[in-house]
């Protein structure tokens, strides 16, 4: 049962790194850019640990406010769910 999920999990998180690591080159390039949406989105569905590993391996929207915020948040709030389903 858990399987797909973690499936997915990975998926996502994969996902989330190349698009950081595609942003940054995009950056780099002067090309344009993949949106702070998108990535936050990507985030949202279960990519936040793959965007934290890709911001410091490409370092890359390490400062940028309030996209850092954010990200802390969407963490914030998915560490809180995955305690509340976690407590019986």
């Amino acid at each position: 049962m858990w399987l797909p999920a973690v499936f997915f999990v990975l998926f996502v998180n994969g996902w989330t790194v190349l698009a950081f690591r595609q942003d940054k080159l995009r950056a780099i390039a002067g090309a344009r850019r993949i949106s702070e949406a998108n990535l936050l989105g990507l985030a949202m569905i279960g990519g936040t640990p793959g965007a934290f590993v890709a911001r410091q391996m490409f370092r890359h929207k390490t400062r940028k406010q309030p996209f850092s915020t954010q990200l802390w948040l969407i963490a914030a709030v998915q560490t809180g769910v995955a305690i509340g389903w976690s407590v019986p």
